[in-house]
């Protein structure tokens, strides 16, 4: 008789993204299990909050310099959240592992101690679950080579040996990857050393693709939001498998 009504009766989770990218949330509620909740918070990206689409240095220090990505936070943490996720992965390329680890611990004091899921270190933790530590890497096709170059020295930085990266050559508008097209990238490109593969960037529609990819390739394919998710539903202590968007949902966090 009745339905779904949304309730997070079992969770909720909070989600950080850039005011011009709808893919976090819209990935995020593909994988939701019942009885789990998102809301999210916008937070406005570019040097004066514009339609920016460039990934630089300096829109990436503004993004997460306080006190907007802070009060964003504030406002998450009002709806007790059991975890908020920042859904935003160049950011991290761009100001480096240690940004990211103070970035952390400035948004958990922010949320009064809910704990941040940073996206690239969601994405480390998950091939770690999953015993990966050489990856291909990839990022959607409106990254510059040099954020690319970047991504590589951030996750060598924690660890992992990126044996193969590059920009994925598919024809795309910003935001809007198609899963066909990235099934077709990442099976004919990834190479034979990666024991995963990695679609790098908060706003590369790829989850679609994710258990194709991993039929054809008998390897895990890991991508920014799946990871982010991931995280922050073992933070509110939710295990459930999530059929066809990836083996990373049959494994806890190491």
């Amino acid at each position: 008789m009745f339905k779904p009504d949304g309730n997070g009766r079992r969770a909720r989770i909070g989600i950080l993204e850039a005011h011009l990218d709808p893919v976090p949330e819209s990935e995020m509620r593909m994988l939701t299990p019942p009885g789990v909740s998102i809301h999210t918070t916008r937070v406005p990206y570019g040097l004066n909050g514009g339609s920016s689409e460039t990934v630089d240095r300096e829109s990436a220090e503004s993004y997460v310099a306080p006190p907007k990505i802070d009060e964003a936070v504030g406002l998450l943490a009002a709806l007790r959240p059991n975890a908020i996720v920042h859904a935003f992965t160049s950011s991290s390329y761009l100001l480096g592992k240690e940004a990211d680890l103070a970035l952390r611990d400035r948004l958990t004091d922010a949320g009064g101690g809910i704990p941040i899921v940073i996206q690239a270190l969601a994405i480390v933790d998950a091939l770690k679950a999953l015993g990966a530590s050489r990856i291909a890497l990839f990022h959607p096709p409106w990254y510059q080579e040099d954020v690319d170059a970047l991504g590589v020295e951030y996750f060598q930085s924690l660890g992992l040996d990126v044996v193969q990266h590059g920009v994925a050559k598919i024809e795309s508008e910003f935001c809007d990857a198609k899963s066909q097209d990235v099934y077709t990238w990442c099976t004919e490109q990834t190479c034979d050393a990666a024991q995963a593969v990695v679609l790098g960037g908060a706003g590369f529609r790829s989850i679609g693709a994710i258990d194709a990819i991993e039929q054809t390739l008998d390897r895990p394919a890991v991508t920014g939001n799946q990871a982010t998710f991931w995280r922050a539903l073992h933070y509110a202590d939710i295990h459930d498998a999530v059929p066809g968007y990836g083996r990373l949902f049959l494994r806890r966090p190491a």
